[in-house]
């Protein structure tokens, strides 16, 4: 095993400019944690892109190795929870914004961080999906909870060929929802219906500043943008429907009003991945196995090599990615 590896570090200088750089680390330059974790694959999320290409304050401790997710192999470890050989996941927590991240050839956690890898996946399995489709399926779930079942009628997904949409779009519809995919870019329309989507309609129907109420068109939705979007989403959901929120890459600013949840009880579900708990997150890798079709992986995914790291952190940044990057190590 070498004694150094390979890892993409971004620093700024005393006049906090920004710079990106591939170098050469060795474990002595990781962070605390009690697992060492051998990275066999990542992925390039909506946020690793703010990190890279610095659009947004994700960083929060200089230098900083980005990457929010990662799986591989457990190569050390303290916890009783791990040995070496043990192949795990890693999603959030803080990694990639203040803790040395999944872009290197090693990474040291706290134990408590990871999850086991489910059996019939690989790591690039696991990271087709990452923490856009992680995120996706905890967006499922919540609006389960609340009773948005095929039943009640369609769900819409905006930023639908994005990592989210993407991954939403194809559990929603193996699940028997009628799935109503909400894209700004028209040419995807044939990716998103072979995802499962029954209709796609043009981000430009959301985005003009919504009204109190609008028809309403949809049981539920999951939304990733934010802003007039999101506003117009809940606006146009149906009597006693929901909405999952877990994205701002419209904007974190929600310019509606408070009359969908008084005049048709609406429901606005907040998701937050980073700090999920434990439960959660198993129970999210359980259905992650169970109810997305593994079949469309390949059609979600892009695999890449590490260098392409910087140029694809701006791509997924500028709307230009379809569905998941996956950078094997």
């Amino acid at each position: 095993m070498s004694d150094t590896f390979k890892a993409l570090l971004v620093s700024r200088d005393e006049n906090k400019n920004q710079s990106v750089d591939i170098v050469e680390l060795s474990e002595d330059d990781l962070m605390e944690g009690d697992v060492t974790v051998a990275v066999e694959a990542t992925t390039v999320n909506y946020k690793d892109g703010l990190a890279i290409t610095g659009k947004a304050p994700v960083i929060r401790r200089w230098p900083l190795v980005p990457g929010i997710d990662f799986a591989g192999t457990v190569i050390a470890s303290d916890n009783a929870q791990w040995k070496v050989g043990d192949r795990v996941i890693l999603n959030g927590w803080g990694v990639g914004e203040t803790h040395h991240g999944a872009f290197a050839g090693r990474a040291r956690v706290k134990g408590e961080w990871l999850v086991p890898l489910p059996a019939a996946m690989t790591p690039v399995d696991a990271m087709a999906v990452g923490t856009a489709g992680y995120t996706a399926m905890l967006c499922v779930m919540a609006l389960e909870r609340h009773g948005i079942t095929p039943e009640r009628g369609p769900v819409v997904v905006t930023g639908a060929a994005g990592g989210v949409g993407s991954v939403a779009v194809s559990v929603l519809s193996k699940l028997g929802y009628h799935v109503i995919a909400s894209t700004g870019r028209p040419a995807e329309a044939g990716f998103l219906k072979e995802l499962g989507a029954a209709e796609v309609i043009a981000r430009e129907e959301l985005e003009a500043p919504a009204k109190p109420l609008g028809k309403e068109r949809w049981a539920g939705g999951i939304d990733a943008v934010g802003s007039n979007t999101l506003a117009n989403v809940l606006s146009m959901t149906a009597y006693g429907g929901a909405v999952a929120a877990c994205g701002l890459a419209g904007g974190m600013d929600l310019p509606g009003s408070v009359a969908p949840f008084i005049l048709r009880g609406v429901s606005l579900l907040g998701i937050d991945s980073v700090m999920a708990p434990r439960d959660i997150r198993l129970e999210a890798w359980r259905r992650i196995e169970q109810d997305l079709d593994h079949g469309k992986l390949t059609a979600l995914s892009t695999l890449m090599p590490f260098d392409a790291l910087v140029n694809a952190a701006h791509d997924i940044v500028a709307g230009k990615v379809r569905g998941r990057l996956v950078i094997e190590m």
